[in-house]
């Protein structure tokens, strides 16, 4: 059962409102994703993104979503879209990715808008708080389906799904039994979790970049060692997204599919995972973070993930006409090895490690996020508690269960989050563009830091603390 409506949600409904609302997207807004490409790295720099002692820095949630889109996806998740959808199923990733990058910006960007602020100063927001104030309180009912979809997927499955993953990569490697894989990850996380969004957001300022640096780089090494077999790789990538080479995988259809998915579940973007994050971020207009968070889906997609495919593709381990061939992070830790020698399956390892602790910190934020929201974010310290200590249980169980079931219960529910979120977007575009046109308006006007005044959005539902209309407001100074 969890099979078949999977199946149809992803096979049809979700590549048509994803890929029609990514292009939709693009086109009303000009073609954000590239108009504002290279502003995508000028904001990194920028003064305002130094956070205070309540509020996380624009980097700062950008590393934070990195950590989360930065996963299994790229490495496991790559490998079984090659392995299910043939190569071809590279190319709809990248679609999804570019498109994608539009949809991430108008997420983010709302999520911004409509940020509410906590009693102590701090922000929370997410497309549960969009959708309640955007489209006002006749729809929190989606509201509250979103918060608990996010809280069983992201708080509860996902967090299973990475312990599992990063168990199975050390016990491929080092022969670690999963049970103790799964007791240190607990002990970490929970050292962690206990700390709030500004420890886990320190932890993923220093481990995300260095994590995904080390990933770069050593794919750069693979690249070069193989410069000449680049352009054939790219042109059967191409050639077998359209049906157009040999036939594998399961042909074209499986790969849109599994490109759709695959890309979906990797750079998260349409998804609402990512405003969740972004939403905290201190900046002085809310198309500050939608620009930056549109940048953390092209790392994901269209780098790191292009070198996992790269890597599996001129390798050798990677032969679609064996059944019993190797599969998942297996495939990626077998076919870096033919490239660099057996150290390739402990670096992979290593790196699946970093890449799914991350992961399972920026899922509990997710988790934590829900909660907040489904219990009205004031006295539900208890409950809180009681989450992390349910995490940190997941991260013990997750890595010696039998996921099976859960893996066809998480895309399930990943397809009905993806499936209200982009409900709401397709609702609130208009208000999303219009935030975009001021930001354009005041760039071309010759300010080269535009300032979100909320006196000039009277007529939105905005938190009066998060956006007072002052204009010595400190987020507008």
């Amino acid at each position: 059962m969890l099979s078949v409506l999977s199946d149809m949600l992803w096979s049809k409904v979700l590549i048509a409102l994803l890929i029609g609302l990514g292009v939709w997207f693009t086109l009303a807004s000009r073609f954000v994703q590239f108009r504002y490409f290279g502003k995508m790295f000028g904001i990194l720099t920028a003064n305002h993104h130094e956070a205070d002692k309540r509020h996380l820095s624009s980097f700062q949630a950008l590393i934070l979503s990195v950590a989360g889109r930065v996963g299994g996806g790229n490495i496991a998740g790559v490998a079984v879209a090659i392995t299910l959808g043939g190569p071809g199923a590279i190319f709809w990733m990248w679609v999804v990715g570019l498109m994608g990058m539009a949809t991430s910006f108008f997420e983010c960007t709302l999520a911004q808008v409509y940020k509410t602020a906590e009693p102590d100063g701090a922000f929370r927001g997410g497309p549960a708080h969009y959708i309640e104030r955007g489209l006002g309180k006749n729809w929190k009912w989606l509201a509250v389906i979103y918060s608990i979809l996010l809280l069983v997927t992201f708080g509860i499955g996902f967090i299973a799904l990475q312990s599992y993953a990063v168990a199975t990569s050390l016990q491929d490697a080092f022969d670690i039994p999963l049970y103790y894989s799964g007791i240190g990850l607990a002990l970490v996380v929970g050292l962690i979790i206990f700390g709030g969004v500004k420890r886990i957001a320190q932890v993923a300022e220093v481990l995300v970049p260095i994590m995904a640096g080390g990933y770069l780089l050593i794919a750069i090494v693979v690249l070069g060692l193989n410069f000449t077999a680049i352009p054939d790789t790219l042109m059967l990538i191409v050639n077998s997204a359209f049906g157009l080479g040999p036939a594998v995988g399961g042909g074209i259809g499986a790969a849109i599919m599994m490109g759709v998915k695959r890309g979906l579940f990797s750079n998260e973007a349409g998804l609402g995972s990512a405003p969740n994050v972004a939403a905290v971020a201190f900046v002085p207009h809310p198309a500050n973070q939608g620009v930056v968070q549109s940048f953390s889906v092209f790392i994901d997609t269209i780098l790191l993930c292009t070198c996992t495919a790269l890597i599996i593709l001129m390798g050798t381990a990677y032969d679609p006409s064996l059944a019993d061939s190797s599969q998942g992070v297996a495939l990626t830790q077998a076919s870096l090895a033919t490239h660099i020698g057996e150290w390739g399956r402990v670096f992979v390892s290593i790196a699946m490690l970093l890449f799914g602790f991350s992961t399972v910190l920026y899922n509990y934020y997710l988790g934590e996020n829900s909660v907040s929201y489904l219990t009205g974010g004031r006295g539900n310290e208890f409950l809180m508690n009681g989450f992390r200590v349910v995490v940190i249980c997941l991260c013990c169980l997750g890595a010696i269960m039998d996921l099976g079931t859960v893996f066809g219960f998480a895309d399930l529910t990943m397809g009905l989050l993806a499936l209200a979120n982009l409900i709401a977007l397709a609702m609130l575009w208009k208000k999303g563009l219009r935030v975009m046109q001021d930001y354009d308006r005041q760039l071309k006007g010759g300010n080269p830091t535009p300032v979100f005044r909320a006196e000039d959005f009277a007529d939105l539902d905005l938190d009066p603390e998060a956006w007072p209309r002052n204009p010595n407001n400190p987020q507008q100074a």
